[in-house]
């Protein structure tokens, strides 16, 4: 197996990219979407319109997206665990993708809420939401491109 995955790294690594990119696109996108929701009446057809795509959105595209971004990277490590784990910005880095996956649950709970008309948020609230993503992927990319320590 170690063999396998060691031999197919490269394209491991490719499909851990895409993923992230998938994943990071909805993480980013969905709580602009709540923004545009607190404007909208609620039982309006925008409002309807946007909890069917907030839906979508975390059903159809991020959710495959995270689980893919979580097999691909653990089949990275578990190719070259030996030498990924023994370098300290690889634990940031899961560390921050923990964390990553966590405001992906909260983001995930928010579409339950605005399903319910259950919301109560400012539309400021979710314009700060959507800058914890952002400001993860920055530190994430920079340490596994930089490597620092």
């Amino acid at each position: 197996m170690i063999d396998f995955l060691n031999n197919y790294y490269d394209y491991i690594k490719g499909f851990h990219v895409i993923s992230i990119i998938a994943w990071m696109a909805g993480l980013l996108y969905l709580p602009r979407l709540f923004v545009y929701h607190c404007g909208a009446q609620q039982g309006s057809e925008l409002s309807e319109t946007l909890k069917v795509m907030e839906r979508r959105l975390l059903k159809i595209i991020m959710n495959p997206a995270m689980i893919a971004s979580w097999i691909f990277g653990i089949l990275m490590i578990a190719g070259r665990g030996d030498t990924l784990m023994t370098m300290g910005w690889m634990h940031a880095k899961l560390l921050l993708v923990i964390l990553m996956s966590g405001a992906h649950g909260v983001m995930s709970k928010y579409v339950k809420v605005f399903a319910a008309d259950e919301n109560e948020k400012s539309h400021k609230f979710y314009r700060i939401l959507n800058e914890v993503p952002t400001i993860l992927m920055i530190i994430i990319v920079i340490l596994a491109v930089v490597e620092p320590f």
